[in-house]
């Protein structure tokens, strides 16, 4: 824990934006990550709170001051341990979520002096730091059951990747030429990230799963 006052000091900032003339040219995001310096300084307004209000409003119950106080120190490598342990995939929901958790963050009660921290945005940095840092690593024991997950949407891949980690071998089966394509096409707000998205689930099969199969049927089984 770092100063419990910094709330006081260190003014919420939003992500910056891109300049429209910029914009215009490329499908990239509208927002720009946050310069190191500024993310810690973000990450500092976190208090916590004896009673993290966040947790209850995040329908993840997401560790939010653990990976907070670790962002806040540097650590954003550690603080992606601390979001994997309870989000599947943060990189898409710290783009898509509304962010309850700001809403009820404790410093959101009086948002016109202070405003709740900037968790969404926090999220986010550390989940690029998975799609720029996520690396395979098989789990140490295999239990020798044999699943198959049919569907790579969101529930089919939290599944597997959940089984896998507990030492099941694990297969996902998907009639798309991709994982998590149909999500991702319907998702306007992944459309720019989408390779990047699909790239670190793939990283996920190969750390907890033993395979993909595509253009699976159900007759074909």
């Amino acid at each position: 824990m770092g100063d419990p006052r910094a709330f006081l000091r260190v003014v919420r900032k939003k992500l910056p934006a891109r300049p429209v003339e910029k914009r215009v040219h490329d499908c990239r995001e509208v927002d720009e990550p946050f310069p190191e310096l500024e993310l810690r300084a973000q990450a500092t307004r976190c208090m916590d709170c004896g009673v993290p209000f966040c947790h209850g409003g995040c329908p993840l119950r997401n560790l939010i001051p653990d990976w907070n106080a670790l962002v806040a120190q540097g650590r954003t490598d550690a603080a992606l341990g601390e979001l994997l342990r309870t989000n599947n995939f943060p990189e898409v929901t710290s783009r898509v979520c509304p962010a309850p958790c700001e809403a009820s963050c404790v410093l959101a009660l009086d948002n016109a002096l202070l405003g709740a921290v900037t968790i969404k945005a926090i999220e986010r940095s550390i989940a690029d730091v998975a799609m720029r840092e996520l690396r395979p690593a098989p789990v140490k024991s295999r239990t020798g059951c044999r699943v198959v997950v049919v569907g790579s949407g969101p529930a089919g891949l939290a599944a597997a990747q959940e089984l896998a980690r507990r030492g099941h071998d694990v297969t996902v089966v998907e009639k798309d030429d991709r994982p998590r394509r149909a999500a991702s096409l319907r998702n306007p707000r992944l459309q720019a990230r989408k390779e990047r998205v699909w790239i670190c689930d793939l990283l996920r099969w190969k750390q907890k799963a033993s395979s993909f199969e595509r253009e699976f049927t159900p007759g074909s089984m």
